[in-house]
C-alpha cells in the first residue's frame, strides 16, 4: 500500500464516519482558548477544563491577566503540570497580547509563537480553530498515531506536520488534527493501544506487528 493510498483510506474513513470533530477544551473566545492550550501542555484537557472556569472568572480579559502577579495566578493553576512556569507564561503572554497586539489574539503563526508559552503546536491549534487556517498541530498523540498508521516517518513534530499537510487537502486539515488526536487519546493509546476497537486496522502499518504474537495483543481496558 502506498502512502497516498493509506492517507486516502484513513482520512476517507474519518470523513465518512466522524465528520464532526472538535477540541475538548472549553473556551468562549480566542483569549480563553489561548490560555487553555498553554495550560494543556503535558496535561489532560479534563484537568484544564476544571482549572479554567475560576481562572477565567478572575481574569476575564487579557488586560486583567496582564496586570496580575504570580501569587495571584498560581493558586488557579497549581494543579496542572509545571504550574510555576505556566503561571509566569500566562502573565507574560497577557502582557504581550495587550502591549504588542492590542489585546487581540493574532492569526499569524509567527506572531503567535513570539508569545511566552506558545510553541508551534499551540500556535497551529489557535490558527486552525479560531481562524480556520489550513494547518495541522502535531502533539504527542498526533505524532504517535501518524507513525503507527504509517502516515509519516518524520523524526520531529515539524517533519510530521509537513508530511500530513502534504497529503491532506487544506479544507480537511483542521478537522484532521482532531481526528488524529482523539484517535490517539481514546483508541491508539501510548501504552495499551486498543487494536480490537480500532476501525483503521486494515490500513495500519503497525497492526500486524502489534498482533504478530498473541502475547503482544493489547487488552481492552
Amino acid at each position: 500500500m502506498t502512502r497516498k493510498e493509506r492517507f486516502n483510506a484513513i482520512i476517507g474513513w474519518f470523513a465518512e464516519n466522524r465528520p464532526i470533530a472538535q477540541s475538548e477544551l472549553h473556551f468562549g473566545n480566542p483569549y480563553q482558548l489561548l490560555v487553555a492550550v498553554i495550560l494543556s501542555a503535558q496535561c489532560t484537557d479534563k484537568r484544564v477544563n476544571i482549572v479554567t472556569p475560576p481562572l477565567f472568572e478572575r481574569f476575564p480579559t487579557p488586560e486583567s491577566l496582564a496586570a496580575a502577579s504570580f501569587d495571584e495566578v498560581y493558586p488557579f493553576v497549581k494543579s496542572v503540570s509545571y504550574p510555576n512556569a505556566k503561571a509566569r507564561h500566562l502573565i507574560a503572554m497577557g502582557q504581550m497580547l495587550v502591549q504588542d497586539y492590542g489585546g487581540v489574539v493574532p492569526s499569524d503563526i509567527e506572531l503567535l509563537m513570539r508569545m511566552p508559552g506558545v510553541g508551534r503546536k499551540t500556535a497551529n491549534v489557535i490558527a486552525s480553530i479560531v481562524y480556520d487556517k489550513p494547518v495541522i498541530a502535531v502533539d504527542t498523540h498526533v505524532f504517535r498515531v501518524a507513525h503507527r498508521l504509517g502516515l509519516s516517518d518524520g523524526s520531529t513534530p515539524l517533519a510530521v506536520e509537513r508530511d500530513l499537510e502534504r497529503h491532506i487537502p487544506p479544507e480537511q486539515r483542521a478537522v484532521s488534527h482532531h481526528w488524529l488526536i482523539l484517535h490517539g487519546r481514546y483508541i491508539c493509546t501510548a501504552r495499551r493501544p486498543r487494536c480490537s476497537q480500532c476501525p483503521l486496522t486494515a490500513w495500519c502499518r503497525e497492526f500486524p506487528l502489534l498482533n504478530a504474537d498473541s502475547r503482544q495483543v493489547p487488552q481492552n481496558g
